[in-house]
């Protein structure tokens, strides 16, 4: 499966957050306290790591007693992948129509337009 197909919900995009800040495998028991403050149960914590093992996102190794987790996906591609589909829906894949809705929607800061033309320029450069 490739990242391209990988969807995560709101709430398992939480989790991989989580994973993503590890360079090692996690064990549940971390990542619970991870997310300790969005009050969520040990069941639910797990519902979403089985899901997400289920959707390719991550890989589960029993140690022990413990689960350890890890990303098969990084962060990188995820947003990619994410950003791709956004285009691809919304903006019938035109890039063009993307960065207009964004430059049109009055949210870019002056600094946020300096940094995207300095990115621009240097990919014109290459």
């Amino acid at each position: 499966m490739t990242s391209r197909n990988i969807t995560v919900g709101e709430a398992e995009l939480e989790i991989m957050k989580v994973i993503w800040a590890h360079d090692e495998p996690i064990n549940t028991l971390k990542i619970g306290e991870a997310v300790e403050e969005r009050g969520w149960k040990r069941t639910t914590i797990s519902t979403f790591l089985t899901r997400l093992v289920e959707k390719g996102a991550l890989s589960s190794e029993k140690r022990g007693k413990q689960y350890y987790y890890s990303a098969l996906i990084s962060k990188e591609e995820y947003t990619k992948s994410q950003t791709e589909n956004l285009i691809k829906s919304l903006f019938g894949g035109s890039v063009k129509a993307f960065a207009a809705s964004l430059f049109e929607s009055d949210e870019l800061s002056d600094d946020d337009i300096s940094e995207l033309k300095a990115i621009i320029g240097s990919k014109e450069k290459k």
